[in-house]
């Protein structure tokens, strides 16, 4: 994979969840992966609130922030404002060809479906779209609406990779952490991301006769 492959945009927006963005940031960086990061003023108040990280609204500072709290090197990480349409991710012509929204809220879901482009989340999105380009929603919600299976089944037949954080327990999770890992790992997979989160099914030595 070249340099300009291992580029990925990567959004957090308002739902449930910070702790599979951030977990999943964490690895696409120790991949060595050039992150456009995006952030929604919501996802702030989400990350906050479920891992007490307060991230300031200024770019470069919920960059210094994001390094310190990882403990990752900020020369793979580019935290990109709400309203950056000089960033490569509103163009065709600069984005990269890979996005992932982890978490995904049902109202991020509906304007992307939608094509609505009103923030540069929305934008990069569509952008992934026109480009036919990779893009995964983490949906975060339950239950799911009509108008969010709508959504979500329009998407899927563009090509969008839907995937909601419903992690498995076949692994015999221990912690959340490893609740967290199955669905990081799943994204990685999919992304075409070597990983060692959690074992494959079938690969871990034990007998199959266990599972019968």
């Amino acid at each position: 994979m070249t340099e300009k492959q291992k580029t990925i945009t990567l959004a957090f927006t308002g739902a449930s969840g910070a702790p599979y963005g951030l977990r999943l940031l964490e690895c696409l960086l120790a991949a060595d992966y050039q992150v456009y990061l995006l952030i929604s003023s919501a996802a702030r108040v989400v990350l906050a609130t479920e891992q007490r990280l307060k991230l300031p609204a200024n770019p470069q500072a919920a960059q210094s922030t994001l390094v310190n709290y990882l403990g990752c090197s900020a020369e793979k990480l580019v935290v990109c404002g709400k309203d950056d349409w000089f960033s490569p991710v509103a163009s065709g012509s600069a984005a990269p060809k890979q996005m992932v929204v982890c978490p995904c809220s049902a109202g991020s879901v509906a304007a992307i479906a939608h094509g609505m482009s009103d923030n540069l989340i929305e934008r990069a999105a569509d952008v992934v779209l026109k480009e036919r380009g990779q893009l995964i929603l983490v949906v975060r919600e339950t239950p799911f609406s009509t108008l969010h299976l709508e959504n979500m089944h329009k998407l899927s037949q563009l090509g969008v990779t839907i995937m909601p954080a419903a992690p498995g327990f076949y692994h015999q999770p221990q912690r959340i952490e490893d609740l967290v890992d199955f669905m990081v790992a799943r994204i990685l997979d999919h992304l075409g991301v070597e990983q060692g989160l959690v074992p494959r099914w079938g690969y871990d030595n034990r007998s199959r006769d266990e599972h019968v």
